[in-house]
């Protein structure tokens, strides 16, 4: 159930009644360091309350607070999520805005942030994180919608513990099959390959559709023009 405002604390108050739309959120956690986990520490997965104390967050902790900050302005707390063929999966948080699909999300990669509320469907928000999945082992075969409120009484919002029931309710979720072409993925990542051992970075905006990206964390530098004119990915 929906916290009632007297169950946050003031400062947490403060956040919710500061970030009433989906990009104000997309704004705060480009703003947060990512958490990155061990090492040193051990692994995390806190809760809105914990994301607000400890300034930082994961792809998971990102879209858990998403869900708890937007869900008090109304929206639905519903992720999406990923699998990939390395078993390293992403999780974000999505939302309808006059029937187009949205998300907002935290990452490592720059094409795997939020999304403009642009998209028909959910799977085709689903796959417009087809190819910058791709990197050195990454590969999208399954994606789910999923809405939090399955959990019942569980407190995935504001417990101070690690909330790891998510994680395994997302891991046993029926995932929807997302097949692509072998001959595609392989192209891609070749020229992955290729862009980081000539830029030693990742690509951010050299993919197509980047038209449809939320801002990108001042973190992931753009490149200039020249190199996003030489190096964007084309699929045909």
């Amino acid at each position: 159930m929906r916290p009632e405002r007297s169950a946050f604390t003031r400062q947490e108050r403060r956040l919710v009644d500061r970030l009433r739309t989906p990009l104000q959120v997309q704004r705060y956690l480009n703003a947060l360091p990512y958490n990155t986990e061990p090492p040193p520490g051990r692994a995390t997965l806190r809760s809105f309350r914990g994301v607000a104390r400890h300034h930082t967050a994961h792809c998971l902790e990102a879209a858990l607070a998403a869900a708890v900050i937007l869900e008090q302005h109304r929206y639905p707390p519903l992720v999406l999520s990923f699998e990939s063929i390395d078993n390293l999966d992403h999780v974000l948080f999505v939302y309808q805005r006059g029937g187009r699909w949205g998300s907002v999300a935290r990452s490592r990669d720059p094409g795997l942030h939020g999304r403009k509320p642009v998209f028909r469907t959910a799977r085709d928000l689903a796959l417009s994180y087809v190819d910058t999945y791709i990197d050195f082992t990454g590969r999208v075969t399954g994606y789910a919608v999923v809405d939090l409120r399955v959990l019942g009484d569980y407190d995935w919002r504001l417990s101070a513990q690690n909330v790891w029931k998510v994680e395994r309710l997302l891991l046993d979720y029926p995932h929807r099959t997302i097949k692509s072409s072998d001959v595609q993925i392989d192209r891609l990542r070749r020229w992955y390959r290729n862009y980081r051992e000539t830029y030693g970075r990742k690509p951010a905006l050299e993919y197509r559709g980047t038209e449809k990206w939320t801002p990108l964390p001042a973190e992931f530098p753009t490149g200039d023009q020249e190199i996003r004119s030489n190096y964007v990915f084309r699929s045909q």
